[in-house]
């Protein structure tokens, strides 16, 4: 992992969390090279292991055992993991375009996309097909057969199509699967029919005959109907038809055909074959650009013909891995020459399997134990992580250093030296002026003076008739995604102002940027403030001024001021409980838990995940909301917990709060995550606000307990509404995108107890 002090001197950017590409982070993260940072682009936050997907759909393993979490990977090497989909690349700015971020420029790039299915080839079956690949997203229609499957009393035809050993095998994986389940609901498990389509005369053609006798066989033993010579050339909704004219209900079509590369790679001027895979030399360069690599589906090699298996993709990682490191290095590449034959092993759904290697063939349950060992051993590696290096320094390979240009040289060194205090520790005016000059903060006609002025401050008016709010927040970034840090940084620190029942009006930035060459710093300004900007924009909070200085650890925030109506009996504060009311929340908790967890690999990274789209929900609408069902109270939840902001709205109010631990709304992996003991560095602190609970004893042991003092960023609206008003003010809420809104309390008349919280099941 990066060093804080090391400046970023070039950048390696991963497209794809495929086969090759878990094994580049895996090598950066046991060796590292000093200045040189990973970025991986990815629409997924889990990336399936081809091998086991089989036994998976045929009910032998756990998702989490056939998927390897990018997030804690990432995380392991120090590398950032940008959630988005790539649509193409500028070449000559050297930058990878994405859907909903900015560009996200490189030094070296590599693509690892696996292949797209061509549906758009056989007319309806983009509409009424489910394609296998990209398979991180057949899991979800998956799931949907298998529910339907379960909740229908009716017979059903599947139709697979395609059958090569993907498609063979998928075929008698969902059968064996679903078969299981009519028969544990007592039902007939013939109500299932399957059929296979090949538009050939055998199936596995690449395999040889005794293989393909071998699963001729279990095909007939099982009643799976195979149609040879059956291309495909229509599908309709709930029938296909095929080239010979004839055609074939089916309540489910799979489709498992041979796949081509994304639409988006024919706009990027690389040389791609017939198929649309990107064309590379031996050293997996692409010919036509050579800082851009590919390897695995992707990928065609100019001088071999090989085969789209998973077996290649996992090979190639350790050449991708040398050649990117010699890349970076200014070191002369290597030849990577795959192996002629290799070992398939095929599985029939039963824990049962053939092997199949040129001319040799041979199968049994015990082929299937192997095939379970090696592809539980390949996982362990991305799921066991062992001790890094002890520094980047560390890392001692010939080709581990960086050589630079003169002029990144004489930046480098800037970057590497004594950083100046005070105003010597800002960034420089070119940076900034570059890094601000595509950013268009929104217009505001009470903006007297802005962020496009020269001048030292902004002026702003306060129209007749309204108060200013004032509010302030400034944290480290919590992840490693700048863009995203923006945008949750934006919305924790408006958070307050819609809390208040304010409007924002305008914003000062304060930021602090690691140090390094110009365009680096210069990048990480420009993706953190466009992710800020788009929230500010938004809200129609106009950003005028700011300041920028160099730091450790990147870090931003917020002076912000708001309007309000100039009547004090208009605002929304936090003594304004009264009994009998209804303490309701409108987001789920967790955060500081699951980003403790984050940082020590032990969080999932679709918990990681859920927590960012929780946090990057703006409390605006909300807010605005409980204003109109009448609340009394209302307050945002950030650090000091659940507790220590309720505490801070029951003593000023002069009322107590029954707390329903049951009912608090969690975030996915948060109880999890407290579970194993992993809290937040401010718990401690939060901690100390327990002598406020009057039942703290008889509570201890809920597995909720601790998330009361889990401080919380960018968290939900905690309010405390009319108990008439509070079913409609819910649904109302859920209606606005609050879906995780919940009662979880009451408001009580104060006891004589100094303890004000009384805490229930």
């Amino acid at each position: 992992m990066q060093s804080p002090d090391q400046p970023i001197l070039r950048d390696i950017v991963l497209i794809g969390g495929g086969h090759s590409h878990v094994g580049v982070l895996k090598s950066f993260g046991m060796k590292p090279i000093p200045g040189v940072r990973l970025t991986l682009i990815c629409t997924d936050m889990h990336t399936p292991y081809s091998g086991m997907l089989p036994g998976y759909v045929a009910g032998h393993y756990e998702y989490d055992d056939v998927h390897i979490d990018l997030s804690r990977l990432a995380v392991f090497a120090g590398a950032r993991l940008y959630r988005d989909e790539v649509i193409g690349i500028d070449r000559a700015a050297k930058k990878v375009l994405c859907r909903n971020r900015p560009p996200v420029p490189y030094d070296q790039l590599s693509i690892n996309i696996g292949s797209t299915p061509q549906l758009a080839q056989v007319p309806g079956a983009a509409d009424h097909a489910v394609a296998v690949k990209p398979i991180q997203r057949f899991n979800d229609r998956w799931l949907a057969l298998l529910a339907r499957v379960q909740q229908s009393a009716q017979k059903m035809t599947i139709a697979v199509v395609g059958a090569g050993a993907g498609g063979v095998e998928l075929t008698l994986a969902m059968q064996f699967r679903l078969r299981n389940e009519l028969k544990a609901l007592g039902r007939n498990p013939d109500d299932l029919t399957f059929h296979l389509f090949t538009n050939v005369a055998d199936i596995l053609p690449t395999h040889n005959p005794h293989v393909r006798s071998r699963f001729d066989r279990v095909l007939s033993e099982r009643g799976v109907i195979v149609h040879r010579n059956a291309a495909v050339s229509q599908v309709f909704d709930g029938r296909l038809q095929t080239t010979t004219g004839a055609s074939f209900a089916a309540d489910e079509i799979i489709w498992v055909t041979r796949a081509g590369g994304a639409a988006w790679l024919q706009r990027t001027g690389l040389a791609l074959d017939s198929d649309g895979f990107i064309q590379v030399t031996d050293t997996l360069q692409t010919v036509t650009d050579p800082d851009i690599f590919a390897a695995g589906d992707i990928a065609s090699m100019v001088n071999y013909k090989l085969e789209k298996a998973g077996v290649f993709a996992v090979r190639q990682g350790k050449p991708l891995t040398e050649n990117l490191r010699r890349a970076v290095g200014g070191v002369a590449l290597e030849a990577y020459r795959p192996q002629t034959s290799w070992l398939a092993l095929i599985s029939t759904g039963d824990q049962y399997a053939v092997a199949s290697r040129g001319w040799l063939g041979f199968a049994g349950a015990w082929v299937w134990r192997w095939k379970d060992w090696i592809d539980r051993r390949f996982m362990a590696k991305f799921q066991d992580f062992p001790e890094m290096l002890a520094s980047p320094a560390a890392a001692t390979s010939a080709h581990n250093s960086v050589k630079l240009s003169q002029e990144e040289s004489l930046q480098a060194i800037s970057a590497i030296a004594m950083r100046c205090g005070g105003c010597g520790a800002k960034v420089g005016a070119t940076v900034l002026s570059r890094a601000l000059s595509n950013l268009h903060p929104v217009d505001r006609d009470d903006v007297i003076i802005g962020l496009k002025d020269p001048d030292d401050a902004a002026v702003v008016r306060v129209p007749p008739g309204k108060a200013m709010v004032h509010s302030v927040d400034f944290f480290r970034s919590f992840i490693d995604d700048p863009y995203i840090f923006g945008k949750v940084a934006a919305n924790h620190a408006l958070g307050d102002i819609w809390a208040m029942g304010a409007e924002a009006q305008s914003a000062t930035a304060i930021a602090t940027v690691p140090s390094g060459l110009e365009a680096k710093v210069e990048d990480v300004l420009f993706q953190m403030m466009t992710g800020a900007l788009e929230v500010l924009n938004d809200a129609n909070c106009a950003l005028v001024g700011g300041h920028t200085g160099e730091g450790k650890e990147l870090a931003l925030g917020f002076a912000v001021n708001g309007l309000i109506d100039d009547n004090p009996a208009r605002i929304l504060r936090k003594n304004g409980m009264q009994p009998g009311d209804v303490l309701i929340l409108t987001k789920p908790i967790g955060t500081g838990t699951l980003f403790a967890a984050h940082a020590r690999l032990a969080a999932k990274g679709r918990w990681i995940d859920g927590a960012l789209k929780s946090m990057v929900i703006s409390n605006r609408l909300g807010a605005k909301c409980l204003s109109e069902f009448g609340a009394t109270a209302c307050t945002d939840l950030t650090g000091f917990g659940l507790l220590g902001h309720l505490v801070e709205m029951t003593r000023p109010s002069g009322v107590d709060a029954e707390l329903n631990l049951s009912a608090l709304p969690l975030l996915d992996g948060a109880e999890e995550c407290v579970a194993m003991g992993i809290v937040s560095s401010l718990q401690s602190a939060n901690v100390r606000l327990r002598r406020a609970l009057r039942n703290q004893e008889a509570m201890v042991k809920h597995p909720r307990y601790p998330l009361i003092f889990d401080p919380q960023t960018a968290g939900g609206l905690l309010a405390s509404v009319p108990a008439d008003r509070v079913e409609a003010c819910i649904q109302a809420l859920r209606e606005l995108g609050y879906v995780h809104t919940v009662a979880i309390g009451r408001i009580l008349a104060q006891g004589e107890a100094l303890e004000p919280i009384v805490l229930i099941e």
